[in-house]
């Protein structure tokens, strides 16, 4: 899948949050949309994945370990087929599915989270549990940078690093803000990559909205070998809804209907955008032909 379809990807997963949040009345916006990008190329291009087989004994796993971004996770499941996009309006109700935090029992959901830290040690034991069945498949787990002011983090990430579960990749989303402000003021976790580096782990810094920094990032990741991988994502909260950008009072509260209304407007005109981008990229490439002809 190319760049430019991943963006269109991303933006179809970004409106599935803010429709699912608003719906809710509740929900966690900010840290969705600042993963939206990865969830997309995770599940649109890295993971060996199958919605027809959501179960399959061989298929990569997904942890999401800062469980209430649930609405980003639930949008990009829907959207790549696991189960109708439609439910996304379902977040939060009684009796729906689609809880607050994820659950297993939704398709596609390989771990229930929720309670902050512990998701990494379910991904470690996933990662070890196949070194030791012999099994090929890889394990994915994303991490909020303020999660990581977990202690947990850090003896799973030990546990890691001394097994050498290269099969494992850790991806921190680091927006730099969590419910109480700016990350380095309520409790610096700060420098990430070298402490992810004392634990053992390979460790890649990139930006989390450009699609070629990710696929180089995972590519590495793959190729590393006796070592897990963190991937270090610098990105922006509220990525794609202008009013919710760098701002830590969407964390989590839901938009009202003017709000609702902007936020969408906003997404709207990426997909404009995006249009524009893929129509100009036919004229460009009969430019550069044309010149190479001449020449």
């Amino acid at each position: 899948m190319d760049n430019l379809e991943l963006r269109r990807r991303a933006n179809d997963v970004r409106k599935g949050i803010v429709t699912a949040v608003y719906s809710a009345k509740a929900g966690h916006p900010g840290g969705s949309l600042s993963s939206a990008d990865v969830f997309t190329f995770l599940y649109f291009e890295e993971m060996d994945i199958d919605p027809k087989e959501p179960d399959r004994e061989d298929r990569d796993r997904f942890v999401l370990s800062k469980g209430h971004n649930a609405p980003g996770l639930y949008s990009a499941l829907a959207h790549r087929g696991f189960f109708p996009v439609e439910d996304l309006k379902t977040l939060r109700k009684l009796g729906s599915y689609l809880q607050g935090h994820p659950c297993i029992h939704i398709p596609g959901v390989d771990m229930s989270s929720g309670s902050l830290g512990q998701g990494a040690s379910a991904a470690v034991g996933m990662a070890l549990g196949a070194k030791m069945d012999g099994k090929a498949f890889r394990v994915y787990t994303l991490l909020g940078d303020g999660e990581i002011q977990e202690g947990q983090v850090w003896e799973a990430a030990m546990l890691a690093g001394f097994r050498k579960l290269d099969n494992l990749c850790f991806i921190v989303d680091n927006n730099n803000l969590q419910i109480d402000g700016p990350i380095d003021q309520v409790c610096s976790p700060y420098p990430i990559d070298r402490k992810f580096e004392a634990f053992n782990f390979h460790v890649i810094n990139v930006d989390a909205h450009d699609f070629d920094e990710l696929r180089a990032a995972f590519k590495e990741a793959r190729e590393t070998k006796g070592m897990p991988t963190c991937i270090v994502m610098h990105s922006l909260k509220g990525k794609g809804v202008s009013f919710m950008e760098n701002n830590a009072d969407w964390h989590g509260k839901a938009p009202n209907d003017e709000e609702y209304a902007r936020a969408m407007a906003d997404l709207a005109k990426i997909d404009e955008e995006l249009d524009e981008a893929a129509g100009a990229e036919p004229e460009k490439i009969g430019a550069e032909s044309e010149k190479a002809g001449e020449a």
